[in-house]
């Protein structure tokens, strides 16, 4: 088994069981009363570290090995001061955030860490022109790295505004809906997707029909942005563009799909099983959301939709568990990436469940919004969700560490 995956993939699972955590503080303030806790700080704190602390580390960890395998096994000592770099800035908003929210050291913490990615950013891009048998999944890689960079202009801005205490409405909402939309729409996903075409591309050799994929993926993406901010008054002038773009990434999509179906059984073949249902289930997400996406197209139903926070909570929560989450576990399963035992998938499939009650609750809490109903104890079941969430985990996180101890007596 590799060390280096084991050792830091096993650091990602216990960041995912912080986010967790904080996740379930947050239920449970909305539920109950945690006074000495301010609600702000500690939802900043959640997503900041599950962003840079869970996703991001897990896919440069994943993108490392992906180099090692073309570049050769000492490639992993180059990364390492950039992954212990990544970890300890989000380690330092995690911590920040909940202490003081936007200020002096959360925001330094920040910036530290979007120059972490930069320097890994760099060198990723100049170790992948080193692999000599080019793929499109060094154009998914390359394309992933340009829109994590351009993130973090929406994050600075944010920052300046929270340093400055400015409250211009418009302002900072596309600032925020340009942070997300580049990192989930763009460094999650096509880095994501660099990792799946891979494996794809050596499995069923569609090389061609997954370079078309990228080509339409890729084009969507910035102008898909604007479809976040459609209550602003120019959008009626690239209304077309934005059409297109819904149209592109559907047709990418399909491709894909159409790919995995021709070739299923040799795919089965390659993968384990229950990773396979991980995989699955992600990309059953992945459709739920591009349906989404596409329905705010129309104006009225995005101006309805983000005028309700459990809708914009939900779909976010879609993104990031149901898609990026699922599919990180998934893909970790299925090509036995760490040592996989009985005890660590029962606490990957509790998670699921978690991720799967949650993300109905909170479409039940959004349509019952839209009439403005309430639901009976509704917050209390989210809170029970959230607990069998961070059950999952901790099972996980019992399993790697079990596994951890066996290898360390092996060695002794």
């Amino acid at each position: 088994m590799n060390s280096f995956l084991s050792k830091w993939l096993s650091i990602s699972i216990l960041n995912l069981s912080f986010v967790a955590a904080l996740g379930l503080i947050l239920r449970y303030k909305i539920a109950y009363s945690l006074p000495f806790l301010d609600q702000k700080y500690i939802l900043h704190s959640h997503s900041h570290f599950a962003f840079s602390g869970w996703i991001t580390q897990t896919l440069m960890i994943l993108m490392i090995f992906y180099l090692s395998k073309s570049l050769g096994k000492e490639i992993t000592n180059r990364y390492r001061w950039l992954l212990y770099a990544n970890l300890i800035s989000s380690y330092g908003m995690m911590i920040s955030f909940i202490l003081q929210g936007y200020g002096l050291y959360s925001i330094s913490f920040s910036t530290l860490n979007i120059f972490a990615f930069y320097a890994f950013a760099f060198y990723f891009w100049l170790d992948l022109n080193r692999i000599k048998e080019k793929s499109t999944t060094i154009l998914w890689f390359k394309a992933a790295l340009v829109f994590g960079f351009i993130s973090s202009f929406g994050a600075f801005n944010l920052a300046y505004m929270m340093a400055n205490k400015m409250s211009n409405q418009n302002v900072y909402l596309t600032s925020i809906y340009f942070f997300l939309h580049f990192q989930y729409n763009g460094w999650f996903l096509f880095a994501g997707m660099g990792l799946l075409n891979d494996k794809l591309e050596i499995i069923t050799g569609e090389r061609m029909k997954l370079y078309r994929a990228f080509q339409l993926f890729c084009f969507a993406c910035i102008p898909a942005y604007f479809l976040s901010i459609l209550w602003m008054e120019f959008i009626s002038n690239i209304y077309i563009l934005l059409i297109t773009a819904v149209i592109s990434q559907l047709a990418s999509w399909i491709i894909i799909l159409n790919v995995y179906y021709k070739n299923r059984s040799l795919i089965r073949q390659k993968i384990t099983h229950y990773g396979k249902i991980l995989l699955i289930l992600s990309a059953l997400a992945f459709s739920i959301k591009l349906i989404l996406q596409s329905g705010s197209i129309h104006p009225e139903l995005s101006h309805l939709s983000y005028g309700f926070r459990p809708i914009i909570i939900g779909y976010l929560h879609l993104v990031l568990l149901g898609v990026t989450s699922i599919f990180l576990l998934g893909y970790i399963v299925s090509f036995e990436l760490i040592r996989i035992n009985k005890l660590l998938i029962k606490g990957i499939f509790i998670f699921v469940a978690g991720v799967i009650i949650n993300e109905l609750l909170l479409m039940i809490q959004g349509v019952a919004a839209l009439s403005y109903t309430a639901i009976p104890y509704i917050n209390e079941m989210l809170l029970a969700a959230a607990v069998i969430l961070f059950s999952g985990i901790l099972i996980m996180l019992i399993s790697r560490f079990t596994i951890l101890k066996k290898e360390v007596m092996q060695r002794l």
